[in-house]
């Protein structure tokens, strides 16, 4: 049996869980799961913010996302994941503060400024990416593949073979 307690779940129960989650995303939203577009829905609210008018006249890309229940979902969605996260590390015991011994092994940086300028590159260039791609690898990896999308087979292959690419260039830095 699953428990809050546990170091680590079963990736097959787990799996099973996080593709059920399609089953009230589909009924309550009418969406698949998805998370880069919450990234979107952030940015329009802060510009539009700023200045109304960006949003609706200089980027009409922006002005579907703001209205769009979906969005919202996927906002709440990356939300709960950070949360869960964070509550799963401490219920099970693994929360801890500073480095991980895997990251100073990987990458040998201790600044936390080195720290975080890689992770925002990092997170910069997966975001472009999933955008370019027309989703993330939830929404390609957990949703397109679930309903047999050809073109989510081909972004997670892309994905895995970006993925591979980088580790072994990692480990040769």
């Amino acid at each position: 049996m699953l428990s809050l307690k546990d170091k680590a779940w079963s990736p097959y129960a787990a799996g099973i869980l996080v593709g059920l989650l399609q089953i009230p995303a589909f009924l309550l939203i009418g969406t698949a799961l998805g998370a880069s577009s919450s990234y979107v829905t952030i940015a329009t609210g802060a510009a539009s913010a700023v200045d109304g008018r960006v949003v609706t006249d200089a980027f009409p890309y922006f002005a579907r996302s703001i209205d769009a229940p979906k969005d919202f979902w996927q906002l709440a969605l990356v939300v709960g994941i950070a949360l869960g996260a964070f509550a799963s590390a401490r219920a099970s015991g693994l929360l801890r503060g500073g480095f991980s011994p895997i990251w100073t092994r990987a990458v040998g940086l201790r600044s936390l400024w080195a720290r975080g300028a890689m992770g925002f590159a990092g997170g910069y260039l997966m975001l472009w990416g999933a955008r370019l791609a027309g989703g993330c690898t939830s929404g390609h990896g957990l949703s397109g593949m679930g309903q047999l999308a050809v073109s989510s087979m081909v972004a997670v292959a892309c994905f895995f073979v970006g993925g591979i690419l980088t580790a072994m260039l990692m480990r040769r830095v």
